[in-house]
C-alpha cells in the first residue's frame, strides 16, 4: 500500500476509534510526538494556533509541533498583534523551525463605522493599526494582515462610503508598501455572521482592489462567507485571480471543516493545485462538527480527504 493511502487509513482510524486504544493520542497534551503523521499535505492547509487545543492544550509551542507533526505546512493566528511582543518573536520562530509557513495576522479593524468615513477620527484610527501591524512584522517576518473595514453608515449613500474606503486605503499603502506588508480585505456575509458590515462580494472587493492600485493592498477569498453571500466559488476566484492574497476555508452550513457540508473542497483544491498552481498558505478558520479531542482529529482526517493526490 502506498504511504498516503495508509495515512489517509490510519488517521480515518483514529477519528473513528474512540477512546479505546487512543490512550496515546489523548496524552498528546504531554508528548504531542507520539501522534505522528509525516506525511505533508500536498496544499499548505494552515490551521489557526488553538484549533487542536483539546488534544495538546494551550501552549502555543505545542500547538505548533502538533500542526506539523500532522503533517501540515502551515499556520495562523488572527491574534498574533494581541500577543506580548516577546511571544511573537517566540511563536513566530518557532513555527518557522518546525518548517511551517506563517499565515496572515489581523490589524483588528473589525467592529463599528471605519474605513467607510472621511474623518480624522478614521484616520488617526488606521494610522495607529497600522503602525501596530508594521511593528508585529518587524518582530515576526510575517508579511500580511488582515483589514476588515467595518460597518456601513446608513447615513451616508454607498457610493460616497466608497471613495472614503478607497481613499482610506490608499493611506495605508503608502504606510506600509516600504515595509512590504500586504494588506488583504475579508469580504464577510452579512446574512449569517456579520449584519451591516460594509465589505460583503468578492466583487466589491475586486472593484475596491482595482481603484486602489496598489501592490499592497489585495482580498481575501473566505470560501465560507462567498458561499452564503455569493456561491459560484470556483468561477468567482477565476475572475478575482490577480487580486486574492488570502484564502479561508470553512463549510457551510455551520462554518466548521471541509466534508461537513455543502461545498465541494476536494475539487476547489484540486482547482487551486492543479489548474492555479497554488503554492500560498490557506487558513483553515472554521470550527469542527464533531465534540471534543475525536472532532479536533476528524478535522485533520477532512484535509485528508479533500487533498490532492
Amino acid at each position: 500500500m502506498e504511504r498516503r493511502n495508509f495515512i489517509k487509513s490510519a488517521a480515518g482510524g483514529f477519528a473513528l476509534a474512540g477512546m479505546g486504544g487512543m490512550a496515546t493520542i489523548a496524552s498528546a497534551a504531554t508528548a504531542p510526538s507520539r501522534v505522528s503523521n509525516k506525511a505533508k499535505f500536498t496544499l499548505k492547509y494552515a490551521p489557526t494556533l488553538g484549533m487542536f487545543n483539546q488534544n495538546v492544550g494551550k501552549d502555543p509551542v505545542d500547538n505548533l509541533k502538533f500542526i506539523a507533526d500532522q503533517g501540515f505546512r502551515g499556520v495562523y493566528d488572527l491574534g498574533l498583534i494581541g500577543r506580548p511582543p516577546a511571544d511573537q518573536e517566540k511563536i513566530a520562530d518557532e513555527g518557522r523551525k518546525l518548517g511551517l509557513e506563517w499565515g496572515q495576522f489581523s490589524l483588528k479593524t473589525a467592529g463599528g463605522i471605519t474605513f467607510v468615513l472621511d474623518s480624522d477620527t478614521t484616520r488617526d484610527f488606521i494610522k495607529e493599526r497600522m503602525l501596530a501591524g508594521l511593528e508585529l512584522q518587524k518582530r515576526t517576518g510575517i508579511n500580511k494582515g488582515l483589514v476588515v473595514l467595518g460597518n456601513v453608515d446608513p447615513k451616508l449613500h454607498l457610493e460616497y462610503q466608497t471613495a472614503n474606503v478607497i481613499e482610506n486605503l490608499r493611506r495605508c499603502c503608502g504606510m506600509v508598501e516600504d515595509a512590504g506588508l500586504m494588506l488583504v480585505l475579508e469580504p464577510l456575509n452579512t446574512l449569517v455572521n456579520h449584519p451591516g458590515v460594509f465589505l460583503q462580494r468578492t466583487t466589491q472587493a475586486k472593484m475596491i482592489c482595482v481603484a486602489v492600485n496598489h501592490p499592497c493592498c489585495k482580498m481575501v477569498n473566505d470560501l465560507y462567507h462567498q458561499q452564503v453571500t455569493e456561491g459560484n466559488l470556483i468561477p468567482n476566484m477565476e475572475m478575482c485571480w490577480d487580486y486574492i492574497g488570502s484564502l479561508h476555508t470553512g463549510d457551510n452550513p455551520g462554518r466548521n471543516e471541509p466534508t461537513s457540508g455543502e461545498i465541494n473542497y476536494k475539487n476547489i483544491f484540486k482547482y487551486l493545485h492543479e489548474k492555479k498552481k497554488y503554492t500560498e498558505v490557506i487558513s483553515c478558520e472554521h470550527g469542527q462538527s464533531k465534540p471534543g479531542k475525536e472532532g479536533e482529529l476528524a478535522i485533520i482526517q477532512a484535509y485528508r480527504e479533500v487533498d490532492p493526490e
